[in-house]
């Protein structure tokens, strides 16, 4: 009976439960539909030492293996968290671009009209604690947010597994928050 009081006491606190990176709360949880997504790690993503966002991976079930992350059709997001005012509409394009070369191995073109579906979530000015979602649900596509608010639907596998990618593959956008997404 005790167990059962604890665990009935424990439960809410650990679904309302924040991460602290820096100085950004991550939820532990986020609902996807009827599935719940954990946080499986994040990190900083800087460039010339300054930090410019905080990445989070939320997944169905923890793994530090990317790959299969990457190919997975299960629901998973990516929430960044914008804690730089360098970061400009101009900027984030520019990244995006490169991520998608780089996950894609150069092969965007199957995929262009789909990543100028993308860029548009970023098209509006980008100010500090802006938040992106980028929430792959198997049966419409990757559903992207800003500061909460819908901004597009992009179907299909293929372009999940490339934007995915952009953080996770073999030349990620930064090694060292693959590493901290991944939980290592």
């Amino acid at each position: 009976m005790k167990k059962i009081l604890l665990a009935l006491f424990i439960l809410p606190i650990c679904l309302n439960s924040q991460i602290l990176i820096g100085d950004v709360n991550f939820p532990a949880l986020i609902k996807q539909g009827e599935n719940s997504l954990i946080f499986n790690g994040a990190g900083v993503r800087e460039k010339y030492f300054m930090d410019m966002y905080i990445g989070a991976l939320y997944l169905k079930n923890k793994s530090k293996d990317p790959q299969a992350i990457i190919k997975s059709g299960e629901p998973m997001a990516i929430r960044l968290h914008i804690v730089s005012s360098l970061i400009s509409s101009e900027k984030m394009t520019t990244a995006i671009n490169e991520g998608f070369k780089n996950s894609t191995g150069n092969n965007t073109t199957p995929l262009d009209s789909k990543i100028k579906q993308f860029k548009t979530a970023f098209s509006e000015k980008i100010k500090v604690n802006d938040v992106f979602e980028m929430i792959y649900d198997p049966s419409k596509g990757v559903c992207v947010y800003k500061n909460g608010k819908s901004i597009t639907i992009i179907p299909g596998m293929d372009f999940k597994t490339a934007l995915f990618g952009i953080w996770l593959c073999e030349k990620p956008a930064d090694r060292e928050l693959k590493e901290k997404m991944l939980g290592i």
